[in-house]
């Protein structure tokens, strides 16, 4: 048996089912998408509620929701009846997921749901189902078949559900203009959080810590200067403080491989002119995007005048968690 290949075949078949789906996204999406903002902008909040799998695939996308600042809370269907319908207030959306659209558990509870003034949102497979009648929209999760061998495991229809989702969370984000700073807000605990939360002050390597030299100064003061600040670079500064550039110990290797005596040689001679830098108003997150599309170890912070005022070394991001 080729397990290999039988795996490609699951998502292959999972691929196609996402494409399909892709095709027809329309109309209904736009319109679940405006219900939704509406809702969250009049200060009501998302209801998800699904059974079995859908379940699963529905608490990922309140927890996706919230994460991006969609007030979302997961209602138990099975405890609904017995006082968390609570949950549920005037004015807000209800998510509701379930494949067939003809879940017992779900369709019970809607009309117990209907009695309060909310929006009803369907995600299902069956778009002519009970559940879609009773919805004010509804998204089609259909899939021609489910990637398990025999048909039967929710695979292809739980990864549309999924994917749906995704769509929904995401585009509902762009369209309250959700913010990275407001990401950050949600997310304190992470690395993600901690760059976007910081500014590039904030982490910078300054006063004492930075190594510094004038641009007439030698190659040995700026050696001194970096073994004092313990550093692997020096800025070099210009006559009218601005940045004239930047000299490193990979500098110095390479340089006194080819003359031992590079000591004695002005630092301006050997430094990389017009350095990467970033501003120290910057979030850290520009600082961390800097360091990686350019693949450097040093960024040289400026304060608005063009002067160096700091710098940020690769080895600090990993020190305050920040990557």
């Amino acid at each position: 048996m080729d397990h290999v290949s039988l795996g490609r075949r699951v998502i292959e078949m999972e691929t196609d089912a996402l494409r399909a789906m892709h095709a027809r996204l329309g109309e209904p999406f736009d319109r679940a998408v405006s219900m939704l903002k509406d809702v969250l902008d009049g200060r009501g909040k998302i209801v998800v509620v699904g059974i079995g799998k859908s379940g699963n695939i529905g608490h990922k996308l309140a927890a996706t929701l919230n994460s991006t600042g969609s007030t979302a809370v997961v209602l138990n269907s099975q405890n609904a009846l017995h006082g968390d319908l609570g949950l549920v207030s005037d004015g807000d959306a209800v998510i509701a997921l379930s494949y067939s659209g003809e879940t017992a558990e779900l369709l019970d509870l809607l009309p117990h749901i209907k009695r309060f003034d909310v929006k009803l949102v369907a995600m299902t497979g069956k778009p002519e189902s009970t559940l879609s009648k009773y919805s004010d929209v509804t998204l089609d999760t259909s899939v021609e078949r489910e990637a398990c061998p025999l048909n039967l495991a929710p695979t292809s229809s739980s990864t549309a559900m999924l994917v749906m989702g995704d769509a929904l969370a995401m585009v509902l984000l762009e369209a309250r203009g959700f913010t990275e700073e407001e990401f950050a807000r949600f997310h304190p605990g992470g690395a993600l959080g901690r760059a976007l939360l910081l500014k590039v002050s904030d982490i910078m390597r300054a006063g004492e810590a930075l190594a510094s030299v004038p641009e007439g100064g030698t190659v040995r003061d700026a050696l001194v200067a970096m073994s004092g600040s313990r550093s692997g670079a020096c800025v070099v500064v210009a006559g009218d403080g601005k940045l004239a550039g930047i000299f490193t110990h990979g500098d110095f290797a390479r340089s006194y491989q080819a003359d031992p005596l590079v000591g004695d040689k002005p630092v301006a001679e050997l430094m990389t002119r017009d350095p990467i830098s970033v501003s120290a108003d910057a979030l850290a997150a520009e600082a961390v995007k800097t360091i990686g599309s350019h693949r450097i170890d040093d960024v040289v912070v400026l304060d608005d005048g063009g002067r160096p005022v700091g710098l940020i070394d690769t080895q600090d991001l990993a020190r305050l968690k920040i990557v």
